[in-house]
């Protein structure tokens, strides 16, 4: 399942050029893959109290094409493989145009008190029913 998170640039996101700050664009693939969890009715607080974390272990980035400041972007997320100790997403930026502006691969690790911990079967299942391709290792 793909889920779309959508935002403004603001000036204070921005480089001298006006473009989005390359270190920025970490912050908004942050806050789309939390607001995907809150559709998934795993927010990070919940997943917390079943003892469950999240880590960001790998990010891999291709920025494509520069973002404005005032600019409109949409933010498009899904999970693309998991198991029970990592799964990876799969992020692209869009601009208001509809071009695709950058895209980027994070593996995510899932521990439990800063440590690395096989996912509970409970939580599993809730992830699984919403990886996009449906081939969990």
């Amino acid at each position: 399942m793909v889920f779309a998170f959508t935002k403004r640039i603001y000036g204070y996101e921005c480089d001298i050029y006006g473009h989005l700050n390359n270190a920025n664009y970490l912050q908004l693939l942050e806050s789309a893959r939390s607001e995907a969890l809150f559709d998934m009715n795993l927010a990070q607080s919940d997943l917390q109290q079943k003892g469950v974390q999240l880590f960001v272990h790998y990010v891999e980035m291709s920025f494509i094409k520069a973002i404005d400041h005032d600019e409109r972007i949409t933010v498009t997320s899904c999970f693309t493989e998991m198991n029970r100790i990592k799964g990876k997403w799969h992020q692209e930026i869009y601009n208001a145009a509809g071009e695709k502006c950058f895209s980027a691969e994070i593996t995510i690790v899932f521990a439990s008190e800063g440590k690395a911990k096989r996912l509970p079967t409970e939580v599993y299942e809730l992830f699984l029913h919403y990886l996009e391709n449906k081939n969990a290792e």
